[in-house]
C-alpha cells in the first residue's frame, strides 16, 4: 500500500513537471482605439477637412434658408391682401421649397457621413495594419482594443501601448504628408522651368 501510494505521488509530481514546462506565458497589450482616433493628427485632419466642408456646403444652404424666410413672412403680410386663392397657391409653393431644404440638408449630411466614413475606415484599415506589424515586432501574441467597442474590461496600465502606436502613426502620416508636399514642389518647380 506506501509503495502504491508513493508511485502515486510520484506520477502526480511527475505529472504536474510536464504541464508546467508546456504552459507559455503570454505577451499582450491593449489599445485605447478611442483615445488612439482622438489624437490621431491623420484622423484630426479628416474631421477637419470635413468640418470645413460641411461649413462651406452649409453656408450655400444657408443662402437658400433666408430666402424662404423672407419669402415666408412676406406671404403672412401680404396673404389677406391677395385673397384666398393667392395664398393657397403661394402656401403651397413654400411648403414645397421648405421641404426641398429639408431633402438637401439631409443629402449634404448624408454626402458628408458617407465620404468621412470612407476616408475614416481607410484610416482605420492602416492603423490595423500597424497595429499588426507593431505586434509582430515586438513579440506580442495578442493586442487587444478597448474604447467605444470594448474587447477587454480590465487590464494593467502597464499592457497599455496606446502611446506607442499613436507615435508610430503620427510619425508615418507626417513623413508621408512631407513626401506629398516635396513631390507637389517638384511639379512646381518642373512647371515654373517649362514657362
Amino acid at each position: 500500500m506506501k509503495k502504491t501510494v508513493i508511485l502515486f505521488a510520484l506520477a502526480i509530481s511527475i505529472l504536474s513537471c510536464n504541464k508546467t514546462s508546456e504552459t507559455k506565458e503570454f505577451k499582450t497589450a491593449y489599445i485605447d482605439t478611442a483615445k488612439l482616433l482622438e489624437e490621431s493628427v491623420e484622423a484630426k485632419d479628416i474631421e477637419a477637412k470635413y468640418k470645413d466642408k460641411s461649413k462651406v456646403m452649409g453656408n450655400q444652404l444657408e443662402v437658400e434658408v433666408a430666402r424662404w424666410k423672407s419669402d415666408a413672412a412676406n406671404f403672412q403680410k401680404n396673404a389677406q391682401a391677395n385673397g384666398m386663392a393667392w395664398a393657397q397657391q403661394k402656401g403651397a409653393e413654400l411648403q414645397k421649397r421648405e421641404q426641398e431644404l429639408s431633402y438637401a440638408q439631409e443629402a449634404m449630411l448624408r454626402q458628408l457621413q458617407q465620404e468621412s466614413g470612407v476616408e475614416l475606415d481607410s484610416v482605420i484599415k492602416t492603423y490595423k495594419n500597424t497595429i499588426k506589424e507593431y505586434g509582430k515586432e515586438k513579440g506580442y501574441d495578442y493586442i487587444y482594443g478597448t474604447g467605444e467597442t470594448a474587447t477587454v474590461l480590465y487590464a494593467k496600465d502597464s499592457y497599455d501601448i496606446t502611446k506607442d502606436i499613436i507615435k508610430i502613426v503620427n510619425d508615418k502620416y507626417k513623413s508621408s504628408a512631407k513626401k506629398e508636399e516635396k513631390t507637389d514642389n517638384k511639379a512646381e518647380d518642373k512647371a515654373e522651368a517649362k514657362k
